[in-house]
């Protein structure tokens, strides 16, 4: 089982929508695929019209495996389920500064389910905190979407400074321009820049702004689906077949 965790520590960068497309595509292509919500706010399961898991409570999601389980709910597509999130996981990091072993909590929680799936797609909040730790420490990868900008450019340097500072895997990060303006001087100027700053690092694939995606919100289904035949939904498939390669 791989576990692939989308994240930002800056919010309003399509992190959730990719963590939406990905899974769905993922499952498309024939894996079982869990997009675990850590979100407090909930919209991965909201885009895929399921409600909040009420009583999963921060206590129940890192120690009951049966209650775990049964807040697990499948969606309206063939190989994909969904982990809601609901408001209490906004004390996911209290929880964990308790616990003696804390930033091995996920890692833990997530083994529970390694025989019934074959990807675990992590949609995290836009912080960096305890739970992140976590989420940097068992993860596969970090697919990290970076708005062509100087704020989300300077996000993704505080990003690559605090593995660095906590001696993580660099090697994990893999990010990818997202809503790309191509018309914008400042999104072409930016994405050559970095792009030869971190080649390693960051995919050739980007994913455009577009209308469709900003209606999945509308459709409540992933963009890949509603409007597959969209260069948006392309450039979403593109990303997918390029993470093939790299995970």
């Amino acid at each position: 089982m791989k576990i692939i965790a989308c994240y930002s520590n800056k919010g309003g960068v399509g992190k959730t929508a990719s963590a939406v497309n990905l899974a769905h595509l993922m499952a498309q292509s024939g894996q079982k695929v869990l997009l675990c919500d850590l979100d407090p706010q909930g919209a991965s399961a909201f885009y895929f019209r399921l409600k909040p898991a009420k009583k999963l409570t921060e206590d129940s999601f890192f120690t009951d495996h049966d209650k775990l389980l049964k807040a697990i709910k499948g969606s309206d597509y063939e190989n994909l389920d969904v982990l809601p999130a609901n408001m209490d996981f906004r004390d996911f990091d209290i929880f964990l500064s308790r616990l003696a072993k804390g930033h091995g909590a996920l890692k833990k929680t997530l083994k529970s389910v390694k025989k019934d799936y074959d990807i675990v797609l992590l949609d995290c909040p836009p912080t960096i905190s305890m739970l992140s730790e976590s989420v940097f420490s068992c993860a596969d990868k970090v697919i990290v979407p970076v708005i062509p900008s100087t704020l989300s450019e300077r996000t993704l340097e505080q990003l690559l400074d605090f593995f660095t500072q906590h001696k993580l895997e660099k090697s994990k990060i893999l990010a990818f321009f997202s809503m790309v303006q191509v018309s914008k001087k400042l999104h072409l100027d930016t994405m050559q820049r970095l792009g030869e700053q971190h080649a390693d690092m960051l995919l050739s694939t980007y994913i455009p702004f577009s209308s469709h995606i900003e209606r999945m919100g509308v459709n409540r289904a992933p963009a890949t689906d509603f409007a597959k035949a969209t260069p948006a939904a392309q450039h979403y498939l593109d990303l997918w077949r390029e993470l093939v390669t790299r995970i």
